[in-house]
């Protein structure tokens, strides 16, 4: 078989997520924790362990916590003997996936995290936004469902493309709202809510872009050791020389997961493995592919799951 690693994405998070991969695997999760309270002003693994969902749900907080755990499911995957030839990510997933890859050091990518998250906090203040998971209605129309809403005033477009039955919108509350029932009545099951108080991959989003991309302008991105797949083009990335600004795209761009789990596919990838908080990803790798195996590890159980 031929193995993907894929990294969870914002909104998987839960309290007291990776417990047991940390007890189980002490030495790595040292090292992972100490780069952690080294880059961060505030005691990540005592929130994540011990916060409410709502102090764990802040942009500032969820975005390291999520890369944190995923890290901690790396190890144990790689201290098990688990080899995999490629990495992608979902939104913030991918950062995970860049420092599994070998494009980011472990400090370099908690730096990158830290960067990210305050400057989408700080937009998500600035610009509030929602965002609606569209279910069962194909991707084309869910797009021209937000051009229609767009063109009578309210901002909302298609950010993730999730798979072929799952299309997330973002935009203003009011273009949200419209757009929800504007999907229901061309054939959309369901409009699900997001808990989220912004428009994560939309314009909402460009002044995050935009002070993200100054303050990583000095991050070393080296080229990958195994194939890496991105969000923005949907496809294996192999131009690698101006990361700063592709990642700046990568915040008000759209996500186009079901691209890069296809182009996996076609690459001979039949094994997926998620890494991090929930199992979301393996969810949408069994709805867009068949004949794929798709298992995700989070604490011991899934782990030795995934060893079978």
């Amino acid at each position: 078989m031929k193995t993907a690693f894929l990294f969870s994405g914002q909104g998987s998070q839960y309290p007291a997520m990776g417990k047991e991969l940390f007890e189980a695997y002490p030495e790595k999760a040292e090292e992972i924790l100490e780069t952690a309270n080294k880059t961060f002003d505030f005691d990540l693994w005592n929130i994540i362990q011990n916060g409410i969902a709502e102090e764990l749900a802040q942009t500032r907080v969820s975005q390291p916590a999520i890369f944190t755990v995923s890290l901690l499911a790396l190890a144990a995957a790689k201290e098990n003997g688990i080899e995999f030839e490629g990495a992608a990510g979902h939104s913030l997933g991918e950062y995970a996936a860049m420092v599994a890859a070998g494009i980011l050091s472990l400090k370099d990518g908690y730096t990158a995290i830290k960067h990210r998250a305050n400057a989408m906090d700080k937009a998500a203040k600035a610009n509030p936004g929602a965002m609606a998971a569209i279910i069962g209605l194909p991707a084309e129309k869910v797009v021209e469902v937000c051009e229609k809403i767009k063109s009578e005033g309210d901002y909302v477009t298609a950010v993730n493309f999730n798979s072929p039955v799952q299309t997330v919108i973002a935009g203003t509350k009011e273009g949200i709202a419209k757009a929800s029932e504007a999907a229901k009545e061309v054939g959309a099951k369901r409009a699900l809510p997001l808990a989220v108080s912004a428009a994560f991959h939309s314009e909402l989003m460009k002044p995050a872009a935009e002070e993200f991309k100054e303050a990583v302008k000095d991050i070393e991105f080296k080229t990958p050791a195994v194939k890496f797949y991105s969000n923005v083009t949907g496809a294996e990335l192999t131009d690698f020389s101006d990361m700063p600004s592709l990642m700046a795209r990568h915040i008000c761009s759209p996500v186009k997961f079901t691209d890069e789990l296809n182009a996996m596919k076609n690459d001979g990838f039949d094994n997926f493995v998620e890494l991090g908080p929930g199992k979301v990803l393996t969810g949408l790798v069994g709805k867009t592919l068949k004949e794929v195996r798709a298992v995700n590890i989070e604490n011991i159980d899934t782990l030795n799951a995934a060893l079978k």
